[in-house]
């Protein structure tokens, strides 16, 4: 049994954090939702990694969003991709570009659709190409056209061309020509047919010839008058 079986929250709140960071994985899953959620921030930041793995996703629910936002890289990557997912959109929306930033690829591709849906722009802005490509083609298929504006060129760059097959029409179309610009003669070649034709004038407009050679025959056939008159 755990030694902390019946502390109150008052009790729990007056651990120091040298006791805090003694406390084995058996005594972390333990904790009920009322016991975590009384955790100070101080006390949330001495948490070593181990400790933060033995939380359950339904433990992890219970965390309050300011503890997680004392949270380090380090002791976020302690996070396997199940206790993330009991993380809430509003607790997901508390971390920070630096703590996203230091999430696994592996960590990434296990968030839900709601998850990364829920993501702020400022949020994505901060993926690097560690976490962009981590992100699976459903997930990338959830962003939303708003969320795929935020991405610069390099992470632009660093969609695999099975994500950019995810890509929703939508998404495509509201890409500016900063964006289709950074995409590859290879990412291009990836698009379907349908996903081609998404593409607007002004965004065909920009291509240069080795982009263009990545376009095969079929993706071609699909464009309208209006589009084929576009390139340059």
């Amino acid at each position: 049994m755990s030694i902390l079986a019946g502390f109150t929250t008052t009790q729990i709140q007056g651990l120091t954090t040298t006791t805090i960071g003694v406390l084995s994985t058996t005594d972390m899953r333990a904790l009920v939702s009322t016991q975590l959620a009384a955790l100070t921030t101080t006390q949330v930041a001495v948490l070593s990694s181990t400790q933060l793995a033995a939380l359950t996703s339904t433990q992890m629910a219970a965390l309050e969003t300011t503890d997680l936002g004392v949270l380090t890289t380090t002791q976020l990557r302690g996070f396997g991709s199940t206790q993330l997912v009991g993380l809430t959109t509003t607790q997901l929306g508390a971390l920070t570009t630096t703590q996203l930033g230091g999430l696994t690829s592996t960590q990434v591709s296990g968030l839900t659709t709601t998850q990364v849906a829920a993501l702020t722009t400022t949020q994505v802005e901060g993926f690097g190409t560690t976490q962009i490509a981590g992100l699976t083609s459903g997930q990338v298929a959830a962003l939303s056209t708003t969320q795929v504006g935020a991405l610069n060129t390099t992470q632009i760059g660093a969609l695999s061309t099975a994500q950019i097959r995810g890509m929703e029409t939508t998404d495509l179309a509201a890409l500016t020509t900063t964006q289709v610009g950074g995409l590859t003669s290879t990412q291009l070649g990836a698009l379907s047919s349908v996903q081609a034709a998404a593409l607007e004038t002004t965004d065909l407009g920009v291509l240069t010839t080795t982009q263009f050679a990545g376009l095969r025959s079929t993706q071609l056939g699909a464009l309208t008058t209006t589009q084929i008159g576009a390139l340059t």
